[in-house]
C-alpha cells in the first residue's frame, strides 16, 4: 500500500470514528488493546531469542547503576537473572546486553 492510500485509509477511519457510538467504540479499544498486547508479545519473544540460559549478561538497574549476571532462565517476557552480587532480577530482554566474554 502506498503513502497516499494509507493517508486516505486514516482519514476514512477518523471520520468512521467520529460516529462510532460508546459500545463500538468500547469494542474497537478492546481489539486495539488484544493487538497491541500480540504486537508486544511477538517483540518480547524475538529479543528472548537472542539470549539462552547461562549467557553472561549486563543491564542496566532502575538507580543506573550497571549489573553483571548470568540469565537462569527464559521466562514468558522476561529473563531471569542471578547478578555477580547474588540478586535476582527478572529483566526485560530489551534492557539485556551480552557481555563479551575473553
Amino acid at each position: 500500500m502506498n503513502s497516499k492510500q494509507t493517508i486516505l485509509d486514516r482519514e476514512l477511519f477518523t471520520q468512521a470514528l467520529r460516529h462510532m457510538g460508546e459500545e463500538d467504540l468500547l469494542y474497537l479499544n478492546r481489539m486495539v488493546v488484544e493487538r497491541l498486547n500480540l504486537l508486544a508479545q511477538a517483540k518480547s519473544t524475538v529479543e528472548l531469542a537472542q539470549f539462552a540460559e547461562s549467557d553472561r549478561v549486563h543491564f542496566t538497574a532502575t538507580d543506573g547503576s550497571v549489573k553483571h549476571g548470568i540469565v537462569l532462565r527464559l521466562n514468558k517476557k522476561t529473563a531471569s537473572v542471578r547478578t555477580d552480587e547474588g540478586q535476582s532480577w527478572k529483566v526485560s530482554p530489551g534492557l539485556l546486553r551480552k557481555t563479551v566474554t575473553r
